[in-house]
């Protein structure tokens, strides 16, 4: 399936400049977000207790708010609908200390008088094992690329893979705003979201560059950009079916999926979106900010393949027995 046509090359290394700068403020606003409102850790990074309970009508969050924080401990409760008007989730920044006591039964106990309901799940996470989860995934993130970046160094060469690199943080910090923006929990699920940005931007990225790569030994011309505007061309059809079919799939699971996997549905959306543009838009021209030289690169790949042959030559020698 073509989307474009095929007989035309778009220019996109002419508007590279308003594509950097419009990536780049997107970036500043982005961390603005980030640093001004916060990050909304979860459960799962922050410690404490999660009740989600189910009303037969809806829910009387006010009631429900006064009954919780009539205890001190429960002061700093939060209680807020989930999903549909009868349904709710208590959130508690503490955990039970005792494996005598049991939070769920206690927020069960004070809300008893609010309306029939049901408790449908009660989550705990102890303030250590949350530090120790964040901490352990930012370290996941980080390890990723460090991976990603040796990788695609070795595979292409080390321009391409900062530009990698620059393209992943370009796009996992666009997703982190957006989740500090729409005050998003930040758990398991956004950060198995994120890392899954990163594997798909990644991907996308390597088509490009593969295109590219391909572009420079099969040109006669030295001209980066001309290279360039030719391969990711090329590509276009190939990454918008991509793109699209995956986008309306994780659409489909945001709009139908329920409130549990918003978040990560979301995420994913926005990733996807930011990936798909950068994979295009920024990846590709930074290679040229890094200082890249067609001919440069084709001299050194000319040397690589010099010393390959003489390398068969020499094994092909030894293995006949005249070496």
């Amino acid at each position: 399936m073509e989307f474009f046509k095929s007989d035309k090359v778009y220019d996109f290394m002419g508007k590279s400049k308003i594509f950097f700068i419009f990536s780049a403020l997107l970036i500043l606003v982005s961390w603005a977000i980030v640093f001004t409102k916060g990050l909304n850790y979860g459960i799962d990074f922050a410690g404490g207790t999660l009740v989600q309970v189910k009303y037969d009508k809806e829910a009387p969050i006010k009631e429900i708010r006064e009954a919780v924080t009539k205890i001190e401990q429960y002061r700093s409760a939060t209680v807020t609908e989930f999903g549909s008007p009868d349904e709710i989730v208590i959130k508690v920044p503490t955990s039970s200390s005792s494996v005598a006591s049991d939070i769920g039964d206690e927020i069960r106990e004070l809300i008893k008088d609010t309306g029939n309901f049901e408790v449908r799940r009660v989550d705990m996470v102890g303030p250590k094992v949350g530090d120790e989860l964040r901490t352990k995934g930012l370290m996941a993130m980080l390890l990723s690329i460090i991976a990603i970046l040796i990788y695609i160094a070795f595979r292409f060469e080390w321009r391409f893979g900062v530009a990698s690199i620059f393209a992943l943080i370009h796009d996992v910090s666009i997703a982190l705003g957006m989740i500090a923006l729409f005050a998003i929990d930040v758990n398991l699920d956004i950060l198995a979201a994120i890392l899954t940005i990163m594997g798909y931007s990644l991907n996308d990225t390597i088509i490009v560059f593969d295109r590219i790569r391909e572009g420079i030994r099969g040109s006669k011309v030295y001209d980066l950009f001309k290279i360039i505007n030719e391969s990711v061309t090329k590509t276009l059809s190939r990454t918008t079916l991509t793109s699209l079919t995956t986008f309306f799939v994780v659409l489909t699971l945001f709009l139908f999926g329920g409130e549990i996997i918003n978040g990560f549905s979301f995420t994913m959306l926005v990733g996807i979106v930011v990936g798909t543009y950068s994979s295009i838009f920024i990846a590709s021209p930074f290679l040229k900010w890094l200082g890249f030289d067609v001919k440069d690169y084709k001299l050194n790949e000319a040397r690589k393949e010099k010393l390959r042959v003489e390398k068969e030559k020499l094994r092909a020698q030894y293995e006949g027995g005249t070496l």
